[in-house]
């Protein structure tokens, strides 16, 4: 519950559905296992990125956005992961964006689970 905008329901469904965190051998995997990930369609050279996949858990892929969404428009305080998620939404447009800081925090929440670290928020950069 270090990471902005994790609570405690949040904190606990996301125990609850990984249950263990061994089972995934890189962190990286937490995000496609929720459903946070592009869906990929190939076939010869044609390489499509769709939408989100939404396999998994549907109840934690919604609190992980909330969670995103808090983190980017409620959070007074600077994080690295809020400056991020900022950047990307002027890219690319505030819902991907939030997708993506959900699926960020994901990762982070699993790192954390494993190392039994906090959350680091990171300095502000002086201009």
């Amino acid at each position: 519950m270090t990471v902005p905008g994790i609570g405690v329901v949040t904190a606990l469904t996301f125990r609850h559905t990984i249950d263990d965190p061994s089972r995934f051998r890189s962190a990286a995997n937490v995000g496609a296992y929720l459903g946070l990930t592009p869906r990929r369609k190939q076939s010869g050279e044609t390489d499509i990125n769709g939408r989100v996949s939404r396999w998994g858990d549907r109840l934690l892929r919604t609190y992980l956005y909330e969670a995103a969404s808090v983190l980017l428009h409620r959070t007074k305080k600077w994080s690295t992961l809020k400056a991020w998620g900022m950047r990307l939404s002027r890219r690319i447009g505030l819902k991907k964006a939030k997708v993506a800081v959900a699926r960020k925090i994901a990762v982070l929440l699993h790192c954390i689970w494993v190392d039994g670290t906090s959350f680091e928020w990171g300095n502000e950069k002086m201009a």
